[in-house]
């Protein structure tokens, strides 16, 4: 009986009842997205907020205070959902940033909602139910009218204080904290979202005058080689740079049951300079920020993809370099140019033009475009076309056919998985890219054939990675677990392939750590391409392998770096921070500094600094 009575209380009380609704909703998130919940956290941290907005429904609302709870209801597990789905596909907590970015999450939603567990839909069941029930049952008429009544009229205000003192002991602490996931933990979801709204910026930009090409490799530890090795080495040759989608390292070499996955990409390993310890440094707008960074040498925005914030900028680039050198220069990718800004990051790169879906068409559509084989034979014609008038070219193709969700139709299938792989996201990871490995072969087979291969430079590279920790089920990280003989990390998570071909370049395994930063400056050697007076924050990694420093941004928490042995993260701040070794290294031989996380934030900070001051283009 005690009970009965104490339900009804609570449910003739909005306050309670709602609150007890947002506290399961909040558990449900935390679960997802934290590691080691303890069950007093969410209790603490996301309770105060929740009372907050509460009270101040009872301290203003009267006859539609039950409508403004349910809105406010819906609107507190909207953001819960949004930040499940967004760790799940990105890894980071969600801000309102997300915002901007909302045109490119409705054109990958298949690749979103596929990472979706249906238990993550029960966030929604207080909704339905009780929309179904307030809206066509006249037997809740009673509750309806038991919700328009008021509290005492010290409860709303004092409630409101208490919860406001609560909120600020949770966030102030923790403004401080590096880590965005570690922040959101010890303020709360709902608390740490609320702080980003009214953050500042408050970073004062560092004079461009004053950011020098000195100063950057004083920050990496590089001293200018005198002679440097390869340079010139490709001179004149045509520059090929083919990025693909969602290549990640363990791919090459790895067979399953015998089977090669990746047989072309296997082979040009084997015959060009390979280096397997090289990361991607891309951000939110991923294949599009992996482009960004290649082709400047500039590090990502803080926040946002790279085509949001510094497309309307005249920048220093590789497509620049290259027409000073006498180059032709052109992108193709086979979706809109309009997806992710690309229209205007080309222009802010100075291609001389760029080939998309209205030069590809929907022939053979895969995902978002054309399919891999339609890029690589419209793309080779059209290379012919350009190699025929005797200049040379430079060239980026964006491969697209293994993108996420990674479900290509069966006519695509060119490989049979063991049954173990079948209906498996791992698997359909494999197979998706051995399609775009055998796609991939065809089109340097079809370059050797017309002559073009051997009169170029040759440039393949991951653009990200394709399999986040934080997507995989249990079952699938059993078969990461097979593949890697060991667990798999976020340093294997972000590795990620890269091949330099060329004729008089002999092939050889270059063992040095590497990111996208450094491609420009590496292929800038290789074609006798001075860099007088273009600042760039990659280095040569034909030069400059005895060390190196990787700030990573986005899908690692700010502060992350890398060096020779270690992927670095940060905790609340660099002392509780912690050491991963990466893939060529055991735990034994990780160590990161102090003084190397404070050189990668400030390099971060000039390269930040350096572009805001750009020129606008017209």
């Amino acid at each position: 009986m005690f009970s009965i009575s104490r339900f009804r209380l609570t449910i003739k009380k909005p306050f309670i009842f709602f609150s007890v609704i947002m506290l399961l909703k909040s558990y449900l998130a935390w679960v997802v997205i934290f590691d080691d919940v303890l069950p007093w956290r969410p209790l603490i941290t996301e309770i105060p907020f929740i009372w907050l907005v509460f009270s101040l429904i009872e301290w203003f609302a009267s006859k539609r205070k039950l409508a403004v709870y349910m809105g406010v209801n819906l609107l507190l597990t909207a953001i819960f959902f949004a930040a499940i789905m967004y760790y799940k596909y990105y890894g980071v907590i969600v801000t309102y940033h997300a915002l901007e970015q909302v045109n490119q999450v409705t054109a990958v939603s298949n690749s979103v909602f596929s990472l979706m567990d249906p238990y993550y839909l029960l966030i929604f069941t207080d909704i339905i139910v009780l929309f179904v029930l307030l809206w066509r049952s006249d037997r809740v008429k009673n509750w309806k009218n038991w919700h328009t009544k008021k509290e005492k009229r010290k409860f709303a205000p004092i409630m409101f204080v208490l919860s406001l003192m609560l909120c600020l002991f949770q966030i102030m602490p923790n403004r401080a904290s590096m880590n965005e996931i570690v922040k959101a933990q010890e303020m709360g979801i709902l608390n740490y979202e609320a702080y980003t709204i009214f953050q500042q910026e408050n970073k004062k930009l560092e004079d461009a005058k004053a950011i020098t090409q000195a100063r950057i490799n004083e920050l990496k530890g590089l001293q200018p080689a005198e002679k440097p090795v390869l340079s010139g080495a490709a001179k004149g040759k045509n520059l090929i740079i083919i990025q693909m989608e969602s290549f990640q390292n363990f791919l090459i070499d790895l067979k399953i049951d015998g089977k090669e996955i990746t047989p072309n990409m296997n082979k040009l390993a084997r015959e060009s300079l390979y280096f397997p310890n090289f990361f991607q440094n891309v951000g939110q707008g991923n294949t599009s920020d992996a482009e960004f960074v290649v082709n400047t040498s500039f590090y990502i925005p803080p926040r946002g993809a790279a085509t949001q914030h510094y497309a309307d900028r005249v920048l220093p680039s590789l497509p620049r370099l290259m027409q000073s050198q006498g180059y032709d220069t052109a992108t193709f990718h086979t979706n809109v140019v309009e997806f992710w800004n690309r229209g205007e990051l080309y222009k802010a790169l100075g291609f001389n033009r760029y080939y998309d879906k209205a030069f590809f068409g929907e022939d053979d559509k895969l995902f978002f475009g054309a399919s891999d084989d339609a890029l690589y034979t419209k793309t080779a014609a059209e290379l012919e076309k350009m190699h025929e008038t005797g200049k040379p070219f430079y060239t980026q193709i964006i491969s697209m056919s293994a993108h996420h969700p990674f479900t290509i139709p069966e006519e695509k299938y060119r490989m049979t998985l063991p049954e173990r792989y079948e209906g498996t996201f791992v698997g359909d990871y494999i197979r998706a890219q051995n399609y775009a490995d055998d796609a991939l072969g065809k089109f340097i087979e079809q370059l050797k054939k017309d002559g073009i291969w051997d009169d170029s430079l040759i440039v393949v590279y991951g653009d990200h990675l394709g399999l986040p920790i934080y997507s995989l089920d249990n079952k699938d990280k059993e078969l990461m677990q097979e593949i890697y003989g060991r667990e798999y990390t976020s340093a294997d998570m972000i590795n990620i392939p890269l091949m330099i071909h060329g004729n008089g370049l002999e092939p050889a395994v270059k063992e040095q750590v590497g990111g996208q930063i450094d491609l420009l400056p590496t292929i800038a050697n290789l074609l006798g391409a001075p860099l007088d007076g273009q600042l760039h924050f990659g280095q040569d990694l034909l030069n400059h392998a005895d060390s190196n420093l990787l700030p990573e941004r986005y899908y690692l928490p700010s502060g992350t770096f890398i060096n020779n042995t270690t992927m670095y993260i940060p905790g609340i701040g660099f002392e509780d921070g912690t050491k991963h070794p990466l893939p060529h290294q055991d735990k034994a031989s990780t160590q990161a500094s102090r003084e190397e996380f404070e050189r990668a934030l400030q390099l971060l900070h000039l390269s930040d600094s350096y572009v805001r001051q750009l020129p606008l283009h017209k």
